[in-house]
């Protein structure tokens, strides 16, 4: 049985899913498959960078023949990136995460493109109602990649009651159905998925990567700075990132101060990450790996999930104790 939800109504879906914008994963090529399928797909813009996002946005642009947005970071926008992405490639959703939204919403709205704002606590998401935002996601720390602390499970229904009657999606651990019927019994709109969708065959992820998800559990994330010292990215501290663990993340955990002064080994990390040194892979997964058995089409995963959200209504609904 078709959804019908918030989220499917403003974009004309058939899935209550849109694509996590995941930054080196989600290009043009999935971000088309997911919006083809029935859902909402994303790009993983990050700060806008023209030499590799044009490619991908002509990808999208060409191929998808369903509404289709772009995925942004904040604090690392500049507003003439955001209006060239608007004005050449016209996206239909643009999503403003980690960070202030507000110098950026009013050339979204003047584009004709809906404002999608992600959050990671209460603070963000009251923000997130005052700018106006068409959805709000609310995105709990299982998730894979940057984020805050707080758990999918009691985030999502806090941020619905404080931003209502904006939707609300929810992100953070969600890879099969019953995480999709959980977040719409929650009261969201639909699920933001991600890891899930980085094995898939459109993913811009190299192979032994979507290997290495498929043979991780939750287990094995970590949620922490160490990959951001050693890359030296100016990500902001207080937002952490989860991704599977390995040897030099095991070599320096609990020591991320130490980290920072220690030229020597940041350098000869970045080294052994030019060589594909696999000890040095740097993996973005969330705690939901444990549901992902598969390397699929992003179009079979998409429709499967739906698919099972439905079984897990009908079971739920099965197992309720009628009172006479």
């Amino acid at each position: 049985m078709p959804f019908r939800t918030a989220l499917t109504e403003m974009f004309a879906l058939r899935h209550p899913i849109a694509l996590a914008p995941m930054g080196g994963v989600a290009g043009g090529e999935l971000a088309a498959a997911v919006s083809n399928a029935g859902g909402l797909g994303l790009i993983g813009a990050g700060g806008g960078d023209r030499e590799w996002l044009g490619p991908q946005l002509a990808i999208a642009k060409d191929k998808a023949r369903a509404p289709w947005g772009v995925g942004f970071l904040c604090w690392a926008l500049e507003l003439d990136r955001l209006k060239w992405v608007l004005d050449e490639y016209q996206p239909r959703a643009v999503v403003l995460s980690f960070g202030d939204p507000s110098p950026f919403v009013e050339a979204v709205r003047a584009a004709g493109a809906k404002v999608l704002v992600q959050v990671t606590d209460l603070d963000e998401a009251r923000r997130a109602g005052d700018v106006g935002a068409d959805v709000v996601i609310a995105q709990g720390g299982e998730a894979g990649g940057h984020g805050g602390g707080r758990s999918t499970l009691t985030i999502v229904p806090t941020v619905v009651d404080l931003v209502h009657p904006t939707p609300v999606l929810a992100a953070g651990g969600i890879a099969d159905g019953r995480g999709l019927a959980a977040a719409l019994t929650l009261g969201a709109a639909g699920a933001l998925i991600g890891t899930r969708f980085e094995a898939t065959h459109e993913a811009l992820l190299a192979p032994e990567e979507a290997k290495a998800i498929v043979a991780a559990r939750g287990d094995d994330t970590s949620r922490n700075r160490v990959f951001d010292i050693a890359r030296q990215s100016p990500w902001p501290n207080r937002y952490t990132a989860r991704m599977l663990r390995n040897q030099f993340f095991d070599s320096w955990q609990d020591r991320e101060d130490e980290l920072r002064t220690d030229t020597t080994a940041r350098t000869d990390y970045l080294d052994a990450v030019d060589h594909g040194d696999p000890a040095a892979l740097a993996v973005w997964a969330g705690e939901a790996v444990d549901l992902i058995s598969s390397i699929d089409y992003a179009a079979d995963v998409l429709t499967r999930i739906s698919a099972e959200a439905d079984a897990a209504f009908g079971r739920a609904a099965a197992q309720r104790v009628r009172g006479d």
